[in-house]
């Protein structure tokens, strides 16, 4: 038997079925799920914030280099004031009652966004000003505090590696949404990098209100409060003593300085110059326009930042290349006449015995050796041209870091730049260039640029024999291990059994008859060393230097920058070292050396130039 609905009995039951639905879902709304009964009675309730303690950071020996202070942001509710002594106010806060009126201004030009939400008045008072807000509340009707962590720098070292916390604002906003305004985050270093550690979860306390907007009392008996939950403490590989040392070496120069444990990667120094004074970085509003209109870019952070040619500290790496590719041994010798000439192309050198082998060419720095090394490497008959003798050169180079980013947890570092076949073809015309046409790469100059960051990766990996680990300033934890990216051996293209030949130079370099890096001899330390001297365009030459020690077990590589410093060894060499002697020794007895590195004043040597936006 079938059993057919009219037309009428269908429109009902259809409209019946509805019913229950929207019944069902009012229920569930308004009586079990208490987050929309909360939601619909948003204008009788009062969220105060709770703010969470940042994290703090820690250096790897345990050091606290930076810490909370508790302080205040005072908040007012239009709709909740009434008349209140004005100049009270401005006594305990140090204000002018004009500012004071055009706080209100702003408020009622907003009324109807504002309705009965709170709004800050003063942002980040101190204690002693809330205490005495305090005493006087009950003359301030609507008024209110909210508590709130601001960093305290223990150690005075860091800006740049540390970054600062400021504000957020729209924009950040926008690729943030858990964040809102009025709230913080780490806009640049470390404070950036581990923003989703450092900053906690915000909590908040839900308070009632009458139809007038006065406060009754805990909504549900605090039922609906949820706890703030403070930021994980971050242990950084930085080692502060360390740091301090060494921004105090390069004090009134412009450049920078890493170092790295070798064996690890960890970054024990990373020091960009000038750079911003942690006394700044708590109030970095009130400071932002002094330091971005200061000529010498203190926000600019040079060891990740500043991509500029690497200088005779890359024959290292063309030496390495010739060896693997079987154009160079330990025992091979070249000439130079201070200098080397073929036709109209001329690349000069210092003065120094020759003909010299592998090792004595990285000791004295031989700018002839290492244009015979790339040119043989260049026009090697097992490649049908150059084009494809140049490429695999460039592989080599990119295996050791260059020509991109290493990956570090340092924010906003470049990757350089390793030049390719469509550079010189665009420069010079397909199959119009040659060996000969892009000789300057031999001694680390034309195309190639690097950061200092690079460099001191370069030292780790010849210290390690022919790898290196990503280059990190952060320590991993039960919490947090440390990621996979920064464990794993990354090893070049060149044989292990070609690094102890560099390394035999280098050493000759700081010890050897003839070497350009006597000055980087450390008391009681075998050290290895490498200097450069990238030529300037725009004024005197950039001094570098690279280094590790001791030889066998290394402890630390350090590369150090130094902008219009001249030789390799006038600057750089003496600040890496010292930064060795510090670090391995504790002390220093080379006084002398120390006293002059501390009162070099080479800002006068740098161009000013416009700040970089």
């Amino acid at each position: 038997m079938k059993f057919y609905l009219s037309r009428r009995n269908t429109i009902l039951l259809v409209v019946f079925v509805i019913f229950v639905i929207i019944a069902v879902r009012l229920f569930t709304i308004q009586i079990l799920d208490d987050q929309y009964s909360v939601t619909s009675e948003n204008n009788a309730l009062k969220y105060v914030t709770i703010y969470p303690a940042r994290g703090r950071i820690l250096d790897r020996n345990g050091e606290t280099i930076v810490e909370n202070k508790i302080t205040y942001d005072i908040m007012v509710t239009p709709r909740q004031v009434s008349d209140f002594d004005t100049l009270a106010i401005c006594e305990i806060f140090g204000l002018t009652p004009q500012f004071v009126r055009e706080r209100f201004d702003s408020y009622s030009s907003n009324e109807r966004k504002i309705g009965f939400g709170s709004m800050p008045f003063l942002k980040q008072v101190s204690s002693e000003q809330y205490n005495a807000f305090a005493e006087k509340a009950f003359l301030f009707p609507g008024f209110d505090a909210v508590a709130r962590s601001a960093r305290v720098y223990p150690v005075n070292a860091g800006g740049n590696l540390i970054g600062y916390v400021s504000e957020v604002d729209r924009d950040y906003i926008e690729k943030h949404p858990d964040y809102k305004p009025g709230d913080y985050a780490g806009k640049t270093g470390i404070e950036r990098a581990y923003e989703h550690r450092l900053s906690g979860e915000k909590g908040y306390t839900v308070y009632y209100r009458d139809a007038r907007g006065r406060i009754k009392g805990h909504y549900e008996d605090g039922a609906m409060d949820k706890e703030a939950i403070a930021g994980s403490d971050i242990v950084t590989t930085i080692d502060a003593e360390l740091q301090s040392y060494g921004e105090t070496l390069m004090r009134n120069k412009v450049g920078s300085v890493v170092a790295i444990e070798p064996s690890t990667g960890e970054i024990l120094t990373l020091i960009s110059s000038p750079g911003i004074d942690v006394s700044q970085l708590a109030e970095i509003n009130k400071y932002y326009k002094e330091i971005s209109e200061n000529p010498y870019n203190p926000m600019f952070n040079r060891t990740v930042q500043s991509a500029q040619p690497p200088g005779s500290v890359f024959k290292l790496v063309n030496g390495l290349i010739g060896l693997q590719e079987g154009v160079l041994t330990r025992d091979t010798r070249y000439p130079c006449s201070r200098g080397y000439t073929n036709g109209k192309v001329h690349v000069g050198c210092h003065g120094h015995p020759s003909p010299i082998n592998l090792p004595q060419s990285i000791a004295m720095s031989c700018n002839a050796y290492y244009c015979y090394v790339l040119r043989n490497i260049m026009d090697n008959r097992k490649y049908d041209n150059i084009e494809e003798a140049f490429e695999k050169w460039r592989e080599y180079v990119c295996s050791f870091g260059f020509g991109h980013k290493l990956g570090s947890d340092v924010p906003y570092e470049l990757g350089g730049n390793v030049p390719t076949v469509n550079t010189y073809n665009k420069l010079h015309g397909k199959g119009r260039w040659k060996s000969l046409s892009i000789i300057s790469l031999s001694i680390g100059q034309g195309e190639l640029g690097c950061t200092p960051l690079h460099l001191a990766n370069l030292a780790a990996t010849i210290a390690n024999r022919g790898y290196y680990y990503v280059p990190h300033m952060i320590k991993g934890d039960e919490q947090y291990p440390l990621d996979s990216t920064y464990t794993v051996k990354n090893y070049t293209m060149v044989d292990p059994k070609y690094f102890p030949l560099i390394v035999e130079g280098m050493n000759q370099s700081v010890y050897g008859d003839g070497g350009t890096s006597h000055v980087a001899q450390v008391p009681g330390v075998n050290m290895c060393g490498k200097t450069g001297t990238a030529q300037n365009p725009h004024g005197d030459d950039h001094s570098v230097f690279i280094c590790f020690a001791p030889k066998d077990n290394p402890k630390i590589a350090v590369a150090a920058y130094i902008e219009n410093g001249g030789f390799g060894a006038t600057w750089a060499a003496p600040i890496a070292s010292l930064i060795v002697e510090k670090y391995l020794n504790g002390e220093i007895q080379r006084t002398e050396l120390e006293t002059r590195v501390k009162n070099g004043y080479l800002l006068n040597k740098v161009p000013v130039r416009r700040r970089r936006k």
